[in-house]
């Protein structure tokens, strides 16, 4: 169990990779990212990715191309294991989705600072709504 500086330290890291996995789309850094029996749900309801092989084709069956978005993000708490990270999401270009996303992620850690379970909680941001 880490101490709450250490917890943030590695909640910092792991969305740091995050975020240069999601810049990537490659397998590689996608798995670094996950316990092998890891559970990734792409919102609260959904049913969850469970392990490397359904995260990986979970993400890259919805990836967004490298240079379409951007994200902002800060980590809201830490308590043990646990990291909650909020974010901004924005795809300037977007036609077929919208251009802005208000994130609430959800991270379980492991010891070796991989998550074995993440859940992203998004909405469209009303900031987009009132900026159109």
């Amino acid at each position: 169990m880490w101490d709450r500086e250490a917890a943030a330290v590695a909640a910092n890291d792991w969305i740091g990779r995050y975020v240069r996995a999601w810049g990537t789309n490659d397998s590689d850094d996608i798995r670094s990212l996950f316990t092998p029996d890891a559970e990734y749900r792409d919102g609260p309801s959904t049913e969850p990715w469970i392990g490397h092989d359904a995260i990986l084709a979970g993400w890259l069956g919805q990836k967004d191309e490298p240079g379409t978005w951007s994200f902002e993000h800060e980590l809201t708490a830490v308590d043990g294991d646990i990291a909650i990270i909020r974010g901004r999401t924005s795809y300037p270009g977007a036609t077929t989705k919208s251009r802005l996303y208000d994130n609430l992620m959800v991270i379980r850690l492991t010891d070796d600072g991989r998550a074995r379970s993440f859940t992203d909680w998004y909405v469209t941001s009303a900031a987009a709504e009132t900026a159109e």
